[in-house]
């Protein structure tokens, strides 16, 4: 198993941002959801060609625990993150790199849900032609200023939409939505994110997958937000609309809150 070090200045990690990650969330001082955490790191690794075979699931999750029992965070999340230590041929190093990857893990508190969950749209388009789609890459750049334009409004997270106009996901989390009693999600084919969260729900209550425009959301009854970090969130006001949410399952499939 790989120790985090500092990555060298070469290294296509520091000059581009080439790594992955997930944050898990972590209960009773177990990673929930970890099989699909796991399945996806490997499957984002070899679509944007990061060399993580030396490592294995078993090990990994045996760090990640000794990790959040050494930080007495019982209930919290974890980052991991695989970073690409291969030089870069533009800029490359003089000596050979020692290994192809190298792994981070931090493990922090859960985050700060508001009482008052206030969402918006975002004016930053999800481009669903990117070859970096459905990858939980450390080239954030794009989701972070999203999430901070809306945060400058007074909002706590932002709907973003494809270049056709149809939703795909918040700027940190998925999206669902309830209109005439029935749950919806985007499809992963508007470029919305394979979140962990996500699929769980879809596993395990009645949900369509949709291409749907934001007027969709200007109509819901009630819209959720889902990821590893946040939980289950129901979302209190949508671009200034009080909403009802009335009492629903996906509220209660995981205890994240």
């Amino acid at each position: 198993m790989s120790n985090f070090k500092n990555l060298s200045v070469n290294s296509n990690s520091f000059l581009y941002g080439k790594g992955i990650f997930s944050t898990v969330a972590i209960r009773d001082g177990k990673a929930l959801l970890w099989n699909k955490h796991w399945a996806r790191l490997r499957s984002n690794a070899g679509i944007i060609g990061i060399a993580c075979e030396g490592f294995d699931q078993q090990e990994l999750l045996i760090e990640l625990e000794k990790r959040v029992k050494e930080s007495s965070i019982n209930n919290g999340r974890a980052r991991i993150t695989f970073f690409d230590e291969r030089s870069s041929e533009i800029w490359p190093a003089e000596a050979p790199v020692e290994q192809p990857a190298s792994l981070h893990i931090v493990v922090g508190k859960q985050r700060q849900i508001p009482e008052n969950f206030k969402l918006t749209v975002s004016p930053h388009p999800t481009n669903s032609r990117s070859p970096l789609v459905g990858i939980k890459s450390c080239n954030y750049l794009e989701q972070i200023m999203s999430l901070d334009e809306a945060k400058a409004r007074r909002f706590h997270e932002a709907v973003r939409v494809n270049e056709n106009g149809f939703v795909t996901s918040a700027c940190m989390a998925n999206v669902f939505w309830l209109r005439d009693g029935v749950m919806n999600t985007p499809s992963l084919e508007t470029g919305s994110l394979a979140g962990t969260t996500r699929e769980f729900v879809l596993e395990n209550m009645e949900c369509r997958e949709v291409i749907a425009g934001i007027e969709e959301l200007e109509s819901a009854d009630a819209i959720y937000l889902t990821s590893a970090g946040l939980g289950v969130v129901a979302v209190s006001e949508y671009s200034g609309r009080k909403l009802a949410n009335p009492p629903q399952q996906i509220t209660e499939l995981l205890n994240f809150n």
